[in-house]
Parts: structure tokens; sequence; C-alpha cells
């Protein structure tokens, strides 16, 4: 899907194929995407050796533009708020609730630093990782 990257040890999902804009809720689209990932990564977890103490890092970036929406005060909200939904919905779908973490990185951790539609777009997304605890 044009709007899911694989790079180095992690999905990286465009806010847009899960989010309406200033949103946390996830589209139709988004739930079937997030269903379908949760799908995949019990069957990878299923993979991992039994030693491994794992967990699944669910990562939200937004854009440097100032959030509009009433409902959330600044970027650091909106990122968290939506890392959460993806998290709760890969709960709901089988992934072990004490494999799964959410942070919100707002604005502040940019792929592209640019000020261009093109930099505003790659920078809104939702990372997911495996990663120790």
């Amino acid at each position: 899907h044009p709007g899911i990257r694989i790079e180095g040890d992690r999905f990286v999902f465009q806010s847009e194929l899960l989010f309406d804009t200033g949103s946390a809720e996830l589209g139709v689209e988004g739930i079937q995407q997030v269903r379908n990932l949760a799908a995949t990564l019990k069957d990878i977890a299923k993979t991992m050796p039994k030693g491994i103490n794992w967990v699944l890092r669910i990562d939200g970036h937004t854009d440097k533009r100032p959030i509009i929406s009433g409902r959330y005060p600044s970027n650091w909200e909106l990122s968290t708020a939506r890392a959460i939904t993806v998290l709760r919905t890969l709960a709901a779908n089988g992934v072990p609730k004490d494999r799964l973490a959410a942070a919100g990185f707002g604005e502040f951790q940019p792929l592209d630093p640019g000020d261009t539609e093109a930099a505003y777009a790659k920078n809104r997304r939702i990372e997911i990782r495996f990663d120790q605890r």
C-alpha cells in the first residue's frame, strides 16, 4: 500500500491513511489497515524467541503547523491520542496488551524539516516497531 512503508526496523503509516486532519479517530480505511497489521503482528510475535522481552512501540508524529482543533491543545496531545487509538485497536484485534506501548512526539521528530506540503505529509505519521523492554 502506498501509505505504508517499512523503514529499517519499523512500519511507517502516513497519518492520512488512518486519520482525518486534526482527528485521532480511525477512519474506515484506517480501521482495516490496523486490523490487517494486527494479524501480521500476531504472526510475527509467534516467531519471537521466548527469551526476548519485547514490546511493540507505537509512536505518533505530526507536522509542525499548529493544531486548529479545540479538542487537542497541541500536537503532542494529538500525536499521543493517535498512538493510543492505534494501540487500542491492535489490542482489540488480539495483540497482547502487555506487549504494547504508545508515545507521542508531536512535531519534534520530523523526517523532513522543510516547509512544503510534501514535507508536512511525510512528517504526519504513525511508526510501529518492535523494541526490547
